[in-house]
Parts: structure tokens; C-alpha cells; sequence
């Protein structure tokens, strides 16, 4: 969540909700409570849903257009197309679309070029070469690791980005920032101002 808060900010976006949904276990009840919200018709105009896409990004949409429907919410053909309704419905999954992984490894992505880099490489090089198991979730301790080398340690993903710790400018972001734009002002209000 802090990730999104730190980059909808980096980018000046306005009239972004956020909310987290947990894991991916509760995005059916979650996304029909948001669906029953009082004021839900009349207050939005766009949805837009992220998930990781672990080890199969196909698998993670389609699980989403389930919990999509089950919500009686418009499901769209594809990820990071949106749906043709209002409101309107996007879906990224993470890193980048038929990737599997998550939104650590679209925050690895950016920092390739990273004089820290390379270290963080070596550490677990240097792991494997001691015989040592690596973490379940290697990306998720890339990530830590790789924070570990900036000036504040200790901080998560998310309290990264609000520090302004990701590059946000650097080219493996581009997909998530035309998805927040896609939300922003859904489709079919550009249509009708292209039209205007």
C-alpha cells in the first residue's frame, strides 16, 4: 500500500483511494463490501485492482475476474485493459503482464544500475556458496537487503517509496504509472473529451 501511496504522490495524483485488501484470500469479500457501499454508484467512476502475479500471472487474473464477478462488478477481457462500463474496472498484475513475481521484483527491475546492486547480488552468491538455504521469498529479501545499503535502514517497501528511496522516473515503472493513469480518468471520459 505505502509503495502506491509514495508513487501516486511522486506523480500528483489526486482522488486515489486506497484500499488494501490483505491477501488474496479476502479480495472476494472485500471487493462485494466496497460493491454495497452506500455511495459506491454514486461516487465511483473507476476501479482499479493489483495483485501479484507469484508464479503464474494468467492463474492471478483469471482468479481476480472470479472474485470480479462474484462481486457483480465488470470484468475486463484482459489486464491493463479497461472494462467497457462504469464504473470502470482495470487489473495489472505484477511485476509486468505474463511475468510471473511480484511488485518486489518490479522495484529490483529499477535498480539494476545501482552501484548497490551488484553487493546485494554477492550477498547471496555468497549464501548459495556457503551452502546456506536462501529465503522462500527471495525477491522480498533482495528488496531488504538492498535497502539495507541507503543512509535510514530498516524500512519496508513501502515506507521506501514514501522516502522517495525508488526511482520512480527510471523506465520499470512506466507500466504502473500508465495503469494509475488509466484510473485516474477512466477511458471513456477520454474518449468523450477527444470527442469534445
Amino acid at each position: 500500500m505505502g509503495f502506491f501511496e509514495g508513487l501516486i504522490k511522486y506523480l500528483d495524483l489526486n482522488d486515489i483511494q486506497i484500499i488494501n485488501v490483505g491477501s488474496t484470500s479476502k479480495y472476494g469479500d472485500r471487493l462485494k463490501a466496497i460493491r454495497n457501499s452506500p455511495n459506491f454508484k454514486k461516487n465511483v467512476i473507476s476501479i482499479g485492482i493489483v495483485r501479484d502475479a507469484d508464479t503464474n500471472s494468467d492463474a492471478a487474473f483469471q482468479s481476480i475476474s472470479g472474485y470480479l464477478r462474484s462481486a457483480k462488478l465488470p470484468v475486463p477481457e484482459t489486464p491493463l485493459k479497461p472494462s467497457k462500463s462504469t464504473p470502470q474496472v482495470t487489473v495489472m498484475i505484477l511485476p509486468k503482464e505474463g511475468e510471473p513475481g511480484m511488485l518486489e521484483d518490479l522495484c529490483l527491475s529499477s535498480i539494476l544500475s545501482d552501484s548497490a546492486f551488484p553487493c546485494m547480488e554477492a550477498y547471496f552468491q555468497c549464501l548459495q556458496e556457503k551452502g546456506l538455504s536462501l529465503p522462500n521469498k527471495i525477491s522480498k529479501a533482495k528488496v531488504q537487503v538492498f535497502l539495507a545499503s541507503r543512509q535510514k535502514v530498516g524500512l519496508s517497501l513501502g515506507v521506501a517509496a514514501k522516502a522517495k528511496l525508488w526511482q520512480f522516473d527510471d523506465n520499470a515503472f512506466d507500466q504502473v504509472k500508465t495503469f494509475l493513469q488509466m484510473i485516474k480518468i477512466p477511458e471513456h471520459q477520454l474518449d468523450a473529451t477527444d470527442r469534445a
